[in-house]
Order: C-alpha cells, then structure tokens, then sequence
C-alpha cells in the first residue's frame, strides 16, 4: 500500500506552482455554472484576490528565513545535533522526528512547522541508515494537529469578544466561545493524542528495511561559521559597527522588551509574528556579528522562492472560491449549503469536517475558512442544536487535515529539506486515511 501511494504521487503530483495553476482553473470552471457566474466576473474575483495574501506571504517567508539563520548559528546547530544522536535506530529516529514536530505544531504552528524540519535534517546527516523522504514527510505529518492546538486561528478568534465575532457569524455568536470548550475540551486533547500516536505508530512503521533512500550529508552540510571579527588595529568605523556584537544585543533586547509587553502585559496571544521576533532575538544574540547575521539570513533567502511565487496565486484562489457574483451566491457557500443539506445533529460535525477538507484544498489558510464558512455554519449549527464550539473545531479540523496532501504549506519545509512535494506526499498520503478515521471518530464522539 506505501509504494503504491508513492508510485502514485510521484507519477500524478505535479510541481507545486503546477498544482495552483490547476486549481485555478478548476475553481474557475467550478464557480461559473455553480455560481451562475460568467467569466468575466470569475476573472474579476480572481485578479481581485491575488494580492490579499501579500503580509501573509512575507510573514511566512520570515519564518522560514528566521527559523533557517536560527539553526545555523553554532550554539543552535551543536545543540541539534546532540539531540540528533539521541535516537539508536531508525525507527527510534522516525519516531522522535514526528512527537517532536508535531507537538512543536501543537503550541506554535510557525514555531514547528520549521523545528521539525531543522531537527530531521540534522538527524540525515548524523545517521545513513534512515530513508531521508520519509523522515522529512514525518517531520511534516505532524502539522496535521495544528489547528486543534494553542495557535489555531478560528479557536482564538471564537475566543476573542467583541463585535466582529458577531458580524464575522452572521449574528449566530454574540458572547466568545472560551478555549475551554475548543482547544481544551477532552473530546478535542484525545483526538489530537490520538492522531499523533497514529502517525508516529504509521511513520514507524513505513520505513523501508530495504531500498532505503537517504542523501549524501556533504549536501545537508551547512556552510562553517565563519567570523567576521577584524583584529587589525586600524579598524575602519564601519568594520566596527559590522562586527560589534552591542548593536545586536539592542536590537535583541528592544524585540525581547516589546514580546513581554505584548505578551505579558497585553495578555495578547502569540501569533505568527511573535514566533518570527523571536527566531530575530535569538538569531542575533546567538550569531557572533551582525554581518555574521545578514551573511547566514541572505544564504537563507533562497528557500523563500516557492512562497513568493505562489502564495499569490493561492490568494486567487480564495478570491474566485468567496467572489459574489450578480447570481448573490459564492462556490464556498454553495458548497456550504450542500453540506447543511444533508446534516443531522449528529452527523453535522462530520460533514462540517469533511466540507472544510475539501474548501483546503482550493483556500489553505484559517483565515479563509473562517471567512467562507462562518456565516453559514455557525448559524446552520445553532439551528441544529450543535454546540459552537464543536462546530469550530469541525471547521478547524478540516482546515488542517488535507494539509497532509495540499503542497501549500509544505513549501517552507521543502525548501529547508531541498525536497519536492511528491517526494514526500505519498507518505502523507498513509497518515492522511490514519488520521481521518481518528479525526472522524473524534468529532462523532463529541457529537453524540
């Protein structure tokens, strides 16, 4: 069953900017008569949408970047790779890789969607005996429980008072919906307990005892710290400012100041910004120089390719899948409204999941799903008796679980593991059925 879900993603999975060309089209072709929409609207929606992910575009570009100069300061990488020695087989190692991406994603999604990663590159190039595809797609299968974690953007802005929750549900929530009854409810801790189990149990056991593929270390190698200090006595201003490691420090110490403020003081939550401040701090006090800093961040950058390139067109994808046409309707209402169709009290939850699953592939962002989907689900919840804060985690739930398969987001880890999308999603593909019987199972269980 793996080769033939490898075989498969390898021969039909295109490059991910190949597959959001696809998709394009496909919404598209979808929205028009759906929608009752014509082409020229379809376009409209389109182009209108390709630049609303720009910030959050940049945002994960810096975390990749940040996290990336992070891991090579020397300190970091010394660390690394004495945790990379800790497991004594392969297995061992699959298995650390995936608990520790996977509740990195837990309590901070940007935070470990990259530690994962960083982590199963240094254990590549401790051991030999590890399939080096397989070790990334662990690190990256553990995302699957993020948005049933401390991060998850729709449970904190159910959580959040004020009158955009209000507005933001069509009038279905007027008081906030606690973490209590979401992130922290039990139905919700031991579905993610489980679904981590499962794809530690699965990731385990797919290794391959033979035709094991792994990459030469020199390739994960990465460049020697190299000092920039000057120790000549005629230091120019300049070469002093470049190599004074107090510039650094201040910088560090005001990023530090404002997090404690923020965080601390504010009671604010940590969001993707926070987790790329403090990547910054670190990467500062941790790298001996500033232009040691600005030389590792712009050896850095060039991971950061696939995000600029597509993220806009995935922001045009959210446009055509929310665009109302003159028809008054939009594709993700529509598909909306057929989940709510055929929903009992019970069996809501599950198509609410499930409705959600397919809306990631197209709009792979909380965000998105919130905006599509809150209006109606919530109110068609509420009608049915089915507690608000299940119906998040529906939504939440879905929103995370195709990620397994959706390119999107895999793109920051396949840049730090110089890796395609289909070398890795076959994998993925396993964890995806293992996790969506659990997912499945869990929300039936809450419902009733």
């Amino acid at each position: 069953m793996i080769k033939f879900c490898v075989r498969l993603v390898q021969r039909w999975l295109p490059e991910p900017f190949i597959f959001a060309i696809l998709l394009t089209f496909v919404a598209a072709f979808v929205a028009m008569p759906l929608c009752n929409q014509t082409p020229l609207e379809v376009i409209e929606h389109w182009g209108g949408g390709v630049w609303n992910l720009l910030a959050f575009a940049m945002q994960m570009a810096l975390v990749l970047v940040c996290g990336s100069t992070l891991a090579a300061a020397p300190v970091v990488k010394r660390a690394i790779d004495a945790m990379a020695r800790l497991p004594k087989s392969a297995p061992a190692a699959i298995a650390l890789v995936t608990v520790v991406s996977a509740i990195s994603c837990w309590l901070n999604w940007g935070f470990g969607l990259i530690v994962g990663v960083i982590f199963a590159k240094a254990i590549a190039r401790q051991r030999s005996d590890v399939d080096y595809r397989l070790l990334i797609a662990s690190a990256y299968s553990g995302f699957v429980v993020w948005h049933a974690g401390i991060s998850g953007s729709i449970p904190l802005t159910m959580a959040t008072p004020g009158e955009a929750l209000a507005m933001a549900t069509d009038g279905a929530l007027t008081d906030p919906v606690p973490l209590a009854q979401t992130v922290f409810d039990w139905h919700n801790l031991m579905t993610v307990l489980l679904a981590i189990i499962g794809i530690t149990v699965a990731n385990t056991l797919m290794h391959p005892k033979q035709g094991i593929l792994t990459i030469d270390p020199m390739l994960l190698k990465e460049d020697e710290h190299i000092t920039t200090i000057v120790s000549s006595p005629d230091k120019t201003p300049a070469q002093r400012l470049e190599n004074s490691k107090l510039l650094s420090w201040l910088v560090a110490l005001m990023l530090v100041a404002y997090l404690v403020i923020h965080i601390g003081m504010r009671s604010a939550g940590l969001d993707l910004g926070g987790v790329i401040m403090i990547f910054l701090a670190l990467g500062l006090m941790l790298h001996s120089t500033p232009v040691d800093y600005v030389r590792a961040f712009g050896k850095a950058t060039t991971g950061a390719a696939g995000i600029i390139l597509q993220f806009p067109f995935y922001a045009g994808i959210m446009g055509i899948i929310t665009g109302i046409g003159a028809s008054g309707i939009s594709l993700g209402g529509v598909m909306a409204e057929a989940c709510i169709q055929i929903s009992t009290p019970v069996t809501y939850p599950l198509l609410t999941f499930l409705c959600a699953a397919v809306l990631n592939m197209f709009v792979p962002s909380g965000g998105g799903h919130w905006a599509v989907q809150a209006p109606i689900m919530f109110t068609a919840g509420a009608n049915l008796g089915v507690d608000p804060g299940l119906t998040g985690m529906a939504i939440s739930w879905g929103d995370a679980w195709t990620n397994l398969i959706q390119p999107f987001w895999a793109l920051p880890a396949l840049a730090i593991a110089r890796l395609d999308a289909k070398d890795i999603m076959g994998y993925c593909l396993i964890d995806l059925l293992i996790t969506g019987f659990i997912i499945c199972a869990g929300l039936l269980t809450w419902a009733m």
